[in-house]
């Protein structure tokens, strides 16, 4: 993993090189405001050095951009008193992934946004899911 990707957003915003409005970091990680944001408040924490994505990103720098999630999560809920959280990460293209530096986006929730997502429990087989299970198990 290289410490930085030269055609990476994310890379050039932790150099200083590209705008953004930082809320928090610290030696690991960068957490900003997200330009598209799903509710009042979306942020991104990134780690200072590049990985695609969550298969790629160092252990240490996954713990810490954990923890910075969060303590960004405890500044929202002080400043903007929403009603909940998201944190979601998606990792590659059919799971949304559009920018390639592993990143956490942080979601106030709020009783009346507008914000659904595609997933809605409805139950499954439960001789399927314990197949899959031992599929899972078997891969240690």
């Amino acid at each position: 993993m290289a410490d930085r990707d030269p055609d990476c957003i994310f890379c050039a915003i932790v150099a200083g090189e590209a705008p953004a409005e930082i809320v928090d970091s610290d030696e690991r990680t960068v957490t900003l405001m997200d330009i598209n944001p799903a509710t009042k408040g979306h942020a991104l924490v990134i780690p200072r050095r590049h990985s695609e994505d969550l298969l790629a990103i160092d252990d240490d720098d996954l713990a810490a951009c954990a923890i910075a999630a969060r303590r960004v999560v405890r500044r929202m809920e002080e400043a903007l008193d929403p009603d909940g959280f998201n944190l979601l990460n998606a990792a590659r293209v059919a799971a949304w992934q559009t920018v390639f530096h592993f990143h956490i986006h942080v979601i106030p929730r709020y009783e009346d946004d507008p914000l659904k997502l595609p997933w809605i429990p409805r139950g499954a087989d439960m001789d399927e899911i314990s197949a899959i299970a031992a599929t899972i198990r078997e891969g240690q």
